[in-house]
């Protein structure tokens, strides 16, 4: 009975037994569930989540100001002006990156409730961050790992994620790219009973929202006030949402949520031939996009990361202008850290040339690096399959045939993405589960909070569509 239809026929009773929530008794109308009543339900409250994680050395890091890069954003801005540049060096957790903090509490839960190990699909820094609590708290570990193209050739990045999790004990299945990921991810969960500690779900989401606790806590006994903004590098959904939240927990209702993404359009993520194309494996576009409009594509049911509703901006960013900024970050500010937080922070450089130099804004994670992450690794292997590095005019760059180092540190820019437009594909996606064509009220309602439009601005839409409100 483990032929891929009949995995795929069980996968929500397989969900159930392994997440341990029965996603069932949240969904309401036709369209809608309770996103709330799903985080409510984690059963920790806030000062519980702090007191969980710092029983195993995660959070309470420090925020850095990186005073020679805002200096050189001010050089650069038209104005002479640019806002003071903080990171949070998430680098400092057990594994080396803010992903403890939504492992911690996933792990608990599976230890509270006494399973025997526990279990992640990953491209690798949660691997690495589920491995390490499993070994602090005393389980077993399987990491599912999507990391070789068909020739079994694996990018640098994702070899180094994996080697980080066999150290720390892990078993890892490497699989090539492509569907049967989430098929494999079943089928080990069914066979083994281990937990699910999926990057999606509520327990690990709320494991985040520490991380926006402690921006705002740390901005008020520092500066007297909360940041301008918080720059967060989106894949999933997960890091926005539960920094958000966390901000908003902590009284920060007037910063600033900013996703970036580094710019991979053009690639597609699930084929073969694109798989080693591309540089960062994750914080890109193939990821932030689809997740945004459509986050319930997940290993679980349904998503806890809902980042339409606590996005204020979404900005991309090019490989080359990463690729700069973790250099610039090590010889200006002496701290070599990997690419997926060096992604907002090469946003930030950018974004903080639009505000005053009273002003604060924090990029909110930094990771360990290691010799599959470094910039020569990964250059390296760029070149091997066929890009062209070059310096010069970042906004140049074709995703897939070059990469484009800036040239000067004033060609480095952000794009905006049409925060309308991915609300539109997201109401789009979910009117495409509809069976018929009315919708309640309830599901008016959900729309709204989920794109963070008026009921009426809703209405209006399905109207335009020919959905009907009950």
């Amino acid at each position: 009975m483990n032929k891929y239809e009949d995995i795929m026929s069980r996968k929500n009773d397989i969900m159930l037994k392994s997440v341990g929530i029965d996603f069932d008794r949240y969904e309401r109308g036709k369209i809608s569930f309770d996103y709330e009543k799903l985080m409510k339900d984690v059963g920790y409250s806030i000062d519980e989540i702090i007191k969980i994680q710092r029983e195993v050395g995660v959070g309470n890091t420090p925020l850095l100001e990186l005073r020679n890069i805002t200096k050189l954003a001010r050089k650069v801005s038209k104005t002479g002006k640019a806002a003071g540049i903080f990171v949070k060096d998430e680098s400092c957790n057990p594994s080396g990156s803010f992903k403890d903090r939504r492992a911690s509490i996933s792990v608990y839960n599976a230890v509270k409730r006494g399973y025997e190990g526990v279990a992640a699909a990953t491209s690798g820094n949660y691997g690495a961050a589920v491995a390490s609590q499993a070994d602090i708290r005393g389980m077993k570990c399987i990491i599912v790992n999507e990391c070789y193209d068909s020739r079994k050739v694996g990018q640098p990045e994702i070899l180094e994620k994996v080697r980080k999790c066999e150290g720390y004990g892990a078993e890892v299945i490497r699989l090539t790219v492509g569907p049967e990921l989430f098929y494999a991810f079943l089928k080990i969960l069914e066979e083994t009973g281990y937990y699910n500690a999926s990057l999606y779900s509520s327990y690990g989401v709320a494991g985040i929202e520490t991380l926006g606790c402690e921006i705002a806590a740390q901005c008020r006994n520092r500066f007297g006030k909360e940041p301008k903004a918080v720059i967060i590098s989106h894949a999933g959904g997960g890091n926005v949402t539960g920094t958000a939240r966390g901000l908003i927990k902590a009284g920060a209702d007037n910063t600033e949520v900013i996703g970036a993404s580094v710019d991979l359009s053009g690639l597609h993520m699930a084929s073969d031939i694109d798989f080693n194309k591309k540089s960062f494996t994750t914080s890109h576009t193939g990821f932030g996009i689809p997740f945004a409009t459509y986050p319930d594509r997940s290993d679980v049911p349904r998503s806890a990361a809902r980042p339409l509703r606590y996005l204020d901006r979404y900005v991309t960013i090019s490989q080359g202008e990463v690729f700069w900024m973790t250099e610039i970050l090590a010889q200006l500010e002496g701290m070599e850290r990997g690419p997926a937080g060096n992604t907002s922070l090469a946003a930030a450089f950018a974004i903080a040339q639009e505000y005053d130099n009273d002003d604060v804004i924090v990029v909110q994670e930094t990771e360990y690096t290691g010799a599959g992450k470094h910039i020569l690794s990964q250059l390296n292997f760029a070149e091997e399959n066929g890009i062209k590095i070059i310096l010069g005019n970042p906004k140049d760059q074709i995703p897939g045939k070059n990469i484009i180092i800036p040239s000067h540190p004033g060609l480095v820019s952000v794009k905006d993405e049409d925060m309308e437009k991915l609300k539109g594909s997201y109401i789009k996606n979910s009117l495409k589960k509809l069976k018929g064509n009315t919708v309640d009220k309830i599901d008016v309602k959900f729309l709204a909070e989920e794109t963070r439009k008026s009921s009426e601005q809703i209405a209006d839409i399905l109207k335009k569509n020919n959905i009907f409100i009950n």
